[in-house]
């Protein structure tokens, strides 16, 4: 990984992580790496959730993009010629968008590729070095079991139904609360497909990042059930705002 990756964004997550272990070890008495591992997705989650909810706002923006260019295929379809340029002035006056699904996907791939350091090899020691000279003295090794029972550095199927679970039960509300109906093929695709390949995909990865996944999960979970309760109560006293028109869900 590169320097600059390293000094300015896993390490100051490496040492927030073995902060929360310590603290946990404090409160509690003996450290658990997994309790650390769920504080530590909360407060990965609250930082990013100003970027939330302005994917929120860029999605509203998709929607309207996505109408004019119906629109537009609706005028231009004898024309393909001059649809091609009209959609490209549509999108050129509109950036929103793309800047946000291109920020939206580099956050999710530092994500990994940092989950996937910390997990696999950081906590057993490879990365200690990188702990700032101002932090709690923690001792090694680190306790890897999470509950006793789950090895953070190792895969495990539970967690990772437990993960896929959650994927569909997501998928599921987004499609619940969307306004426009659900075709067969997107409930297959978000709610059975997915699952599927996320539980492949993620089988031989270490339990620490999938547990982080499950907390992240919930949390996202969580959010959208209350601006689903934004809405609904804009929505029976009369005073739908653009806020209130954000809160609500889209596919």
């Amino acid at each position: 990984m590169g320097a600059i990756f390293v000094t300015y964004i896993y390490q100051p997550f490496f040492n927030i992580l073995v902060g929360l272990y310590w603290l946990v070890g404090q409160v509690f008495g003996d450290p658990d790496m997994g309790v650390a591992v769920i504080l530590f997705a909360l407060v990965v989650r609250i930082i990013l959730l100003p970027l939330d909810f302005a994917f929120d706002r860029s999605e509203s923006e998709k929607l309207a993009i996505t109408e004019k260019i119906k629109k537009l295929q609706k005028e231009y379809r004898s024309d393909q010629v001059g649809l091609k340029q009209e959609i490209k002035k549509v999108m050129r006056g509109n950036p929103g968008p793309v800047i946000s699904e291109t920020i939206n996907i580099a956050i999710q791939v530092i994500i990994i590729l940092m989950l996937y350091r910390i997990f696999k090899t950081g906590l057993e020691g490879a990365d200690l070095h990188l702990l700032y000279p101002f932090m709690p003295e923690v001792k090694t090794p680190i306790n890897l079991l999470f509950l006793n029972e789950f090895d953070l550095s190792q895969t495990n199927n539970t967690l990772n139904f437990i993960q896929s679970l959650l994927i569909f039960a997501i998928e599921g509300l987004h499609m619940l609360f969307s306004p426009d109906p659900t075709s067969r093929r997107d409930f297959l695709s978000l709610a059975i497909i997915f699952p599927i390949i996320s539980f492949l995909v993620f089988m031989f990865l270490p339990a620490g990042k999938k547990l982080f996944i499950i907390t992240s999960l919930l949390f996202s979970i969580g959010v959208l059930l209350i601006k689903q309760a934004l809405f609904w109560y804009h929505s029976l006293t009369g005073t739908h705002s653009d806020a209130a028109s954000e809160a609500a869900p889209h596919k």
